[in-house]
């Protein structure tokens, strides 16, 4: 009976394939594309779902911190971070697509991949790790500081997790999935870094000179030298968690990058490749072609007798080519120069003879 129920049940039946077409799925090369595709698309509709559900929370309740949340609410660094991913994921997803379509390797393909890593490596992953790390510390010390318990009207526990808490579960499934063993673009990365520390800096002690009040808590309780040495501890740590990013990445991704760097200037730096490897092999003809010259001249003026020197004239052919194989020169080159030998000696044989008694 079991088995007629298992033949006769559609649903059975549609688990059988699925599970069949996933097996499948598992053995090609894109399934590691796969997953991440489906990963990113699921991430960027949280990020607007959750984008969405904040902005139409219900902030008519009449107290004072409620009042200074709604009022300043895109002056929260916490808004900036989510911005800052939902930037990257929505990125991260259009080259996910470009690959699929085989047009990640055009040029919009190379930009988009470009500022994909730049905004992760620069603004994402320092700043999420700040976010979530600073957040959770003073949160466990003294929730007051930093998150009132009057939020807890207006803001659901997971709202509060989807924005302090899994947006560091983000950074840290993208950096198993992705290999970024060094910066994209150094200069641009910590531009954006520096430019974004100072600017934020700038809007949030705006906020206290000229609205009356801290966004956070925290800097309520502390004397104004001691909220210089906080301010720069927070630059210091993401600083630091900028630089960490990238020894993470070599501790989990032990393999070396064979890839070249994206570039958002086309193929520029294929064409460097090409004219160094040129050069270098160019190098190597000269190198081999002087040295072969060398040996004849030498063997020529250390030979007294003009029957040893054409027996090592004759028997150097042999010898030539290993030498040319060696370094790497091709058969014409290497003809070249055994043409020359033999020339050389015919010479040498027409002056001894001349130079003899006979």
């Amino acid at each position: 009976m079991d088995v007629i129920w298992k033949e006769n049940n559609i649903f059975y039946n549609v688990l059988c394939v699925l599970i069949t077409e996933n097996e499948k799925l598992f053995d090609r090369s894109d399934a590691r594309l796969y997953w991440k595709t489906v990963y990113h698309m699921f991430l960027i509709l949280h990020h607007f779902y959750v984008a969405n559900i904040g902005a139409s929370l219900n902030m008519d309740i009449d107290h004072a911190d409620i009042r200074k949340l709604k009022k300043y609410r895109v002056a929260y660094l916490t808004g900036w971070n989510f911005s800052f991913q939902t930037m990257f994921l929505g990125l991260a997803l259009l080259h996910d697509m470009l690959r699929w379509l085989d047009k990640h390797d055009s040029k919009l393909g190379r930009r988009i991949k470009y500022f994909r890593d730049v905004i992760f490596n620069g603004l994402v992953f320092p700043f999420t790790c700040f976010v979530t790390g600073m957040f959770w510390c003073v949160y466990l010390i003294d929730r007051e500081l930093v998150f009132p318990q009057v939020y807890d009207q207006i803001v659901p526990w997971w709202l509060n997790h989807c924005v302090h808490t899994n947006i560091f579960i983000v950074i840290a499934i993208e950096t198993l999935l992705t290999r970024r063993r060094q910066p994209t673009d150094v200069k641009v990365e910590r531009c954006l870094w520096v430019f974004v520390s100072i600017f934020y800096a700038v809007v949030y002690y705006s906020v206290y000179f000229f609205g009356g009040c801290w966004l956070y808590g925290v800097f309520g309780i502390m004397t104004w030298w001691q909220v210089c040495l906080y301010q720069t501890g927070i630059w210091c740590s993401t600083w630091v968690f900028y630089n960490l990013n990238f020894i993470v990445n070599k501790m989990i991704h032990k393999e070396g990058d064979v890839t070249p760097k994206p570039s958002i200037s086309g193929d520029l730096e294929s064409r460097e490749t090409k004219f160094q490897n040129a050069s270098r092999s160019e190098g190597a003809v000269e190198t081999g072609s002087s040295k072969i010259r060398k040996d004849v001249e030498l063997n020529s003026t250390k030979d007294k007798s003009g029957m040893a020197n054409a027996a090592y004239l004759n028997d150097n052919d042999t010898e030539n080519d290993k030498k040319w194989k060696s370094i790497g020169v091709s058969k014409n080159d290497a003809s070249l120069s055994q043409s020359l030998d033999k020339s050389t000696g015919t010479n040498f044989k027409r002056n001894q003879f001349e130079k003899s008694s006979l």
